[in-house]
């Protein structure tokens, strides 16, 4: 799953950046703590508490002063028992910034700062049972801390949760749950989330079907560069499905999509250049974006008409263009291949300090 395979520390530093953890410390765990943390049950997750106001441990944290985050953090503890400074120590420890690191005290401190409301806490402490850090994997518990966050209204939880139930594995098959998952994820700002509450309603798959709403979720999710969201809403946009038509900006966001390597849009833009619905015709172009476009697994046989009919030196140019494009995405493959073979001894790499 995507949105499962998303670290504590990404997860941490999107959503801290709009808590505070205000200036102050933090005392080392109570002895004697255990180094896993019971998942909570619907009965014992607390409410969120009141945001703090704005601090220096997060500000140093962001700017990689490590230890500065760390003694305020610490402060911030001693003084006010604040948790989101007890998840930024757990944070600290975890991936080892500007202290030894340590899964085990990590958990801990997460484990404070959860039996305190801190669903970044609660999130981080699902990825350590999800992965094994700190104990054994355990997703079961992994799914608990999710639905504890998510509850809270965390969006990157309320998005894992929402594939556990499109899933179908850790709960029974629902999608209205999943889609009431996706909008909290959504409206908190997952560009993954806004895309894929589009395409429900682009289906109507657990909410009525809706062009409008699927269209205005895709924009979304587009500004944020999901490049599946682009050519959705490019589709949209060109077809005048949802939204008003314009055919120009459905281009912009083809070529945009294409130049992030997406083989719909690359096979989209070479038939508006192709047909000259969009932009100026250019047959070069069109044969540069196909010829790509069927590299990465587009069929499309009346362009390859298109192509094959074309005089050798517009053609030769297309071909020319598109080199690059075809030798990496050869290379790619041959390096995935050759990972795959079993047995296959790994190549060295230099150090890196």
């Amino acid at each position: 799953m995507r949105g499962m395979a998303a670290t504590a520390a990404a997860v941490l530093l999107l959503a801290l950046n709009q808590a505070a953890l205000a200036q102050g410390g933090a005392p080392r765990p109570p002895a004697g703590k255990p180094n896993r943390v019971a998942a909570p049950t619907e009965q014992t997750v607390p409410a969120a508490p009141a945001s703090p106001a704005p601090d220096l441990a997060y500000g140093a944290f962001q700017r990689g002063y490590f230890l500065t985050a760390f003694s305020f953090a610490t402060d911030r503890v001693t003084k006010d028992a604040d948790p989101k400074a007890m998840t930024l120590l757990g944070e600290l420890y975890a991936d080892g910034l500007g202290v030894p690191q340590d899964d085990r005290r990590a958990a801990e401190w997460y484990g404070l700062a959860a039996a305190r409301g801190d669903s970044n806490a609660m999130f981080a402490l699902a990825m350590f049972a999800l992965n094994g850090r700190a104990g054994p994997r355990d997703r079961e518990a992994s799914t608990r801390w999710l639905a504890a966050a998510a509850k809270l209204g965390h969006p990157l939880a309320a998005y894992d949760l929402a594939l556990l139930y499109i899933e179908g594995q850790m709960f029974a098959q629902d999608f209205g749950r999943a889609a009431e998952l996706l909008r909290i994820a959504a409206q908190g700002g997952s560009a993954d989330a806004q895309y894929a509450l589009g395409t429900f309603y682009k289906v109507g798959r657990g909410v009525p079907q809706d062009a409008a709403q699927a269209a205005q979720w895709w924009a979304k999710a587009a500004l944020a560069d999901n490049t599946d969201a682009q050519v959705e809403y490019a589709i949209a946009l060109y077809n005048g499905n949802g939204v008003a038509r314009d055919v120009a900006a459905a281009t912009a966001l083809f070529r945009k999509a294409a130049m992030r390597g997406s083989a719909i849009a690359q096979d989209r833009l070479a038939r508006i250049l192709a047909s000259s619905r969009g932009g100026p015709r250019d047959l070069t172009e069109a044969t540069k974006w196909h010829l790509i476009s069927r590299a990465g697994g587009e069929t499309d046989l009346e362009l390859d008409d298109v192509v094959n009919k074309l005089d050798p030196q517009t053609r030769a140019g297309g071909e020319k263009a598109a080199k690059p494009w075809l030798d990496a995405i050869e290379a790619a493959r041959k390096a995935e291949a050759a990972a795959a073979q079993p047995g296959q001894a790994p190549q060295a790499t230099p150090a890196k300090r």
